[in-house]
């Protein structure tokens, strides 16, 4: 009988080798898992089922099953965006390769407000949610059962037994350790809920390594919410070891509240198999008319979007890029961009947090810090607490507040979602917001590695080889 266990996980090592020099995106990944599976298959297999999937399965299906629906949902979409689409002729370039990549356009009549740490997000969001008169959508990676959680609980449950279609969904990974009592009030009281449910289909049931991502939050089509917080009392900063939480979401009002509708709307589908009834008439904001647009990336997608919609981003710059990465663990195209950009003389400032929540991602990005040095890219470590914004100012315009980090996880295997604002005036408030960050920063100095002890710069390179699955 051992025998033929062994035997057994020989061939499907194979088979498994023979699948990894097909598929896998890499070289370099391809002899790494081929090696592995081959001289290891005991442990590579079982790796490689959960691990080696760079694309999510089904999505495919799932579309097929309700295509008509889907295509006329769509078109209708479209349709009603017209008016607010920005013209393509009048458009930087940097949009226009963007709004390629999304299948999304910039659009004008909107209103963003920019919402900095968690009192001033959850204040606005459950306020927001509150209001609602028809329908509101929350979707969280990361649901807990704590003081926040409870709260933004509770508020749906209010609007739920008002009468007011309420939808959650949430990942399970994120949530993991999330009551099922939790849930079953939500439910008892009339909201719909759901996990992402990423297994489900046929050939999927190993497909554990990808996760949505995205936090958003649209209440009756005419208001959003989109940024880093979660809901939990650690994004308020009440974790003593991580106080204080510093994290950035954006309030949306105008057309643009549609595409975020459209992303929360694909990942309900994906789960529930539903195409709940929304409405999809564009309301533009009061006196306000800033451009905008929503970028959701994910692993169906054929092009790996949101590294390419980074890299977009930092080849524009000609003045300044500041950016904000918890998790700075570019790939190369992103390390060539930065490069380039600060060879072209453009102000290259990386803020990172000085506190790790995972020690190899901690560790992973100060060897691309060691890669960056000597270009005057400046580098900095925010002291205070934990720094969880993904946010990024170009020049004297663009800014993009949302879900995704500088990593290999949020480029290609995470369901991600990012706002795109062209605005001056809404540039000067993330410069404001940015400059103080700095102010609460340490200048790193990646020189000065080398003088580091052993142990630590070989936990650094060890950490290095591990962060295309971090």
């Amino acid at each position: 009988m051992i025998a033929w266990i062994v035997a057994a996980f020989y061939v499907a090592g194979l088979v498994a080798a023979v699948h990894a020099v097909m598929t896998v995106r890499t070289a370099q990944g391809a002899v790494a898992w081929t090696v592995s599976l081959v001289s290891m298959p005991f442990v590579a297999v079982p790796a490689y089922l959960v691990l080696g999937r760079s694309k999510f399965g089904g999505a495919v299906e799932a579309y097929g099953e309700r295509k008509q629906d889907i295509n006329e949902l769509v078109a209708q979409v479209r349709r009603s965006l017209e008016p607010w689409a920005v013209d393509s002729e009048s458009s930087q370039q940097v949009y226009k390769e963007v709004s390629k990549l999304s299948g999304m356009e910039m659009t004008r009549g909107n209103a963003v407000e920019l919402l900095v740490n968690g009192e001033a997000t959850f204040d606005s969001i459950v306020a927001g949610i509150a209001a609602a008169k028809r329908y509101a959508l929350v979707q969280f990676y990361m649901f807990h059962d704590d003081g926040l959680g409870r709260r933004v609980q509770q508020v749906m449950i209010e609007r739920a037994r008002a009468g007011v279609r309420v939808f959650m969904l949430y990942d399970e990974v994120g949530s993991t350790g999330l009551p099922q009592k939790y849930l079953d009030e939500l439910r008892a009281a009339g909201v719909r809920v759901s996990s992402f449910k990423p297994t489900q289909g046929s050939g999927n049931r190993f497909q554990l390594n990808f996760r949505n991502h995205r936090k958003m939050v649209v209440v009756d089509g005419i208001t959003g919410w989109v940024g880093g917080h979660n809901v939990g009392d650690e994004y308020l900063g009440l974790d003593p070891e991580f106080t204080p939480w510093r994290d950035t979401h954006v309030r949306l009002e105008g057309p643009v509240v549609m595409q975020l509708q459209t992303s929360i709307l694909s990942d309900w589908y994906w789960a529930t198999r539903e195409i709940p009834e929304l409405d999809w008439v564009p309301r533009p904001a009061q006196d306000s008319d800033v451009r905008a647009m929503i970028f959701p990336s994910a692993p169906t997608q054929r092009l790996e979007s949101a590294g390419l919609m980074f890299v977009t981003a930092l080849n524009s710059a000609r003045k300044r890029i500041w950016l904000s990465a918890p998790y700075f663990v570019p790939d190369e195209a992103v390390v060539k961009a930065l490069q380039l950009a600060a060879l072209r003389g453009v102000d290259v400032r990386v803020i990172t947090t000085g506190k790790g929540d995972s020690l190899p991602v901690y560790l992973a990005a100060f060897h691309y810090m060691y890669i960056l040095r000597d270009l005057g890219i400046r580098f900095y470590a925010y002291r205070p607490g934990f720094l969880h914004e993904k946010v990024m100012l170009v020049d004297d315009e663009v800014s993009t507040v949302g879900t995704a980090n500088f990593d290999n996880r949020s480029f290609r295997l995470n369901f991600e979602v990012t706002a795109l604002i062209a605005d001056r005036d809404f540039a000067a408030e993330m410069e404001q917001m940015l400059e103080e960050d700095f102010l609460h920063a340490e200048l790193i100095d990646p020189g000065s590695f080398d003088q580091r002890s052993f142990w630590w710069r070989f936990g650094v390179s060890l950490s290095r080889l591990a962060a295309p699955v971090l």
